[in-house]
């Protein structure tokens, strides 16, 4: 888990704020607790990377709301969600809007414990991918338009001389450009420059 990584639980139950923070405190996990959704909505500029746990059932605005507020706000935190007995059908509607993740109640700690870390873990790695797409990104801004020309020809796997006809200059030139792409990329190698540019680019 990152430092900056906090479980953010709502609940309106004092009772399952109160063990859940026990819980998640002693298995080493940093932890806030919320007594509602709108609550948690008015601290959400404080809340950089982790994740939530919400209760499906809650007054003033439910677990499914909330996950819609969120995603309207652009706000990627993967959230599990809590559901009571019968509520099977809830959780599987909160699945389709985005929930990584549902626990019924009563749920066994070590079930908790796995689907928080597992969602912690992915929005790690979703952090990490989204950081290097826009150093990427970034970098495909600083190509010339030439440059960019003779990068979506290697992207396409075209062969130096094809780019060469196809932009009306000579292999050599594109050889030049192949170069400069590469070293404006930083890209160790060909299939390291089709990745970044196809995966994380975006752009072409």
């Amino acid at each position: 888990m990152a430092p900056s990584q906090v479980v953010q639980v709502i609940d309106d139950d004092a009772d399952v704020r109160q063990s859940l923070a026990f819980l998640l405190s002693t298995a080493g996990l940093a932890v806030r607790v919320h007594d509602s959704a709108v609550a948690f909505l008015k601290v959400l500029d404080e809340v950089q990377s982790g994740c939530v746990v919400t209760d499906i059932r809650m007054p003033q605005m439910d677990g499914l709301e909330l996950q819609r507020r969120l995603r309207a706000q652009g706000i990627k935190l993967p959230v599990i969600v809590m559901t009571g007995h019968g509520d099977v059908a809830l959780a599987v509607e909160a699945m389709k809007a985005g929930a990584v993740d549902f626990i019924e109640k009563p749920f066994d700690d070590d079930v908790l414990l796995a689907a928080i870390r597992t969602a912690l873990s992915r929005q790690a790695e979703d952090s990490g991918r989204e950081a290097r797409k826009a150093v990427v990104q970034d970098r495909l801004k600083a190509l010339s338009e030439r440059e960019r020309e003779v990068l979506g020809g290697l992207v396409a796997g075209k062969a130096n001389k094809v780019i060469a006809h196809e932009l009306g200059i000579s292999p050599r030139t594109v050889e030049v450009y192949r170069a400069n792409v590469m070293t404006k990329m930083q890209a160790d190698s060909l299939s390291d420059l089709v990745r970044m540019a196809l995966v994380e680019g975006d752009a072409l």
